[in-house]
């Protein structure tokens, strides 16, 4: 089978920007700016466990009632930025709005906005600072991108269910693209995109697909080629290479995309394991600086934990194992995970943060 990605023939989707009628629909007319919060939550320590010398303590706790489970994080050079589903449906269904949190360094609340939908996705720009977030994973997915110091919106986009059927999950901005995991496919074998570029012009944005959910990679362990039959696009980054590294959660496995887009684009795979059993991850970050420390959402603990080291080699790589319920090092040569922090409920989304 000729691999689809290598070849010249794409297929583009190309949408209108939404109105500024929309906008004000995404945010809970209530609380479309953001407020001033002070005071943290207090809910009992849920137990997380680290193995020396990595050292693990509360960063910041659920507010019952105004925001729950913590999913994805993100930063700047003066914040922390954290998404709470609220429980609300996947697919904006419920109507549940999610909440944004912006924290200081130290895990303090400083403001918060409510957002419509079920928020998943979250990045801060590198080239724009601006904050981006994607709501609904399984289906009629939007975005909102706000003023990053101000929480203000200032611009947003329904981006509907893709072709796959479902909605779009995660955001990497790479070499001055930006891609979204195609999550939630209604296709197996999925024959349909997995990661789209996501441009935008005047009244208009398109979704170009970059990978199929059935590429032909490369195993890395073994070097053999594999097709791919993505049932679970989740959480994406990008490695010290300037790869794309999409999680394809619910397959246990981790997908390396180099030189995305291009005539040269080429993939690559690894299964995921710990002790020797197929385990999965919610996400994977690779530290920049030996100095910093990393995040973990610990979802259905309402906990956001604060992981150190003396020493984080730069380049290393770092997963939340959500089945295994621990943090561990990623052993990219084999897939294999050896936990540094254990006893989590259901750990998800993962930053690592520079000393400022």
């Amino acid at each position: 089978m000729k691999n689809r990605l290598l070849t010249t023939t794409r297929r583009f989707f190309i949408l209108p920007v939404c109105s500024a009628t929309l906008l004000a629909l995404l945010l809970a007319p209530s609380v479309a700016s953001a407020q001033k919060v002070a005071g943290r939550a207090t809910i009992a320590h849920p137990g997380a466990q680290a193995q020396p010398p990595y050292a693990v303590s509360v960063f910041a706790q659920s507010l019952p009632g105004v925001y729950t489970q913590p999913d994805s994080i993100t930063f700047n050079s003066t914040a922390i930025f954290i998404g709470y589903g609220n429980t609300g449906a996947p697919n904006g269904a419920s109507g549940v709005p999610s909440v944004i949190a912006e924290c200081d360094y130290s895990g303090n609340l400083l403001n918060r906005i409510f957002v419509v939908g079920h928020n998943d996705g979250l990045k801060v720009n590198p080239q724009t600072g601006d904050l981006w977030s994607l709501q609904n994973e399984d289906g009629n997915a939007t975005l909102i991108i706000f003023n990053a110091q101000t929480l203000a919106p200032k611009q947003s986009y329904f981006l509907g269910t893709g072709p796959h059927g479902g909605g779009y999950d995660d955001i990497v901005f790479l070499n001055g693209n930006v891609y979204f995991s195609a999550s939630n496919p209604q296709h197996n074998p999925n024959n349909e995109p997995a990661i789209m570029q996501f441009t935008s012009n005047g009244s208009t944005f398109t979704l170009t697909p970059v990978l199929y959910g059935n590429a032909t990679a490369t195993d890395i362990p073994t070097g053999q080629p594999v097709i791919l039959n993505l049932q679970d696009p989740d959480s994406m980054t990008f490695n010290p290479g300037g790869d794309i590294v999409l999680d394809s959660q619910g397959d246990g496995e981790l997908v390396v995309v180099r030189n995305p887009g291009s005539g040269n684009q080429s993939v690559f795979r690894v299964l995921l394991t710990v002790a020797g059993a197929p385990t999965t991850v919610d996400d994977t970050v690779f530290p920049t600086l030996s100095a910093g420390f990393l995040l973990v959402a610990d979802r259905n603990a309402e906990t956001v934990y604060k992981i150190t080291a003396p020493f984080i080699e730069p380049g290393s790589a770092y997963s939340a194992s959500d089945s295994g319920g621990f943090v561990g090092t990623l052993d990219f040569m084999t897939g294999d995970l050896t936990p540094v922090v254990t006893g989590m409920v259901s750990p998800h989304g993962m930053a690592f943060v520079p000393q400022q």
